[in-house]
């Protein structure tokens, strides 16, 4: 079983960056695609990015601010988050898909000034 552990977040400037990271808890579990999701308090959980061999997929709104990226050999899942905005703040949940669905517990970001 895959418990993905999410780590990074915080309180950032509207403006600034932050980086999230993601690891799964188990080895060789045959991790089809991993990704990021948030939710903001009164709305629904929506996709961020998410990732897989030789595919990229990005939220219109992050497009050209947010880069998600992975290492397969410690299957890790990452975000790097720049050019914040108070609007993205939210819970980020890392999601990591090997024909279940398995969701870690979430990281606060929130982005004031």
């Amino acid at each position: 079983q895959v418990q993905p552990v999410e780590s990074g977040g915080g309180l950032v400037h509207p403006g600034g960056s932050l980086s999230l990271s993601c690891a799964a808890s188990a080895a060789r579990v045959g991790i089809v695609r991993m990704g990021w999701y948030r939710q903001a308090p009164g709305k629904q959980r929506e996709s961020v990015a998410t990732i897989a061999d030789g595919d990229i997929w990005y939220r219109d709104s992050v497009k050209g601010r947010f880069t998600i990226s992975k290492d397969n050999t410690k299957n890790m899942v990452f975000l790097q988050m720049n050019s914040l905005k108070p609007e993205d703040t939210a819970v980020y949940y890392c999601m990591m898909y090997t024909g279940t669905f398995y969701w870690g517990r979430g990281t606060q970001v929130t982005v004031s000034s």
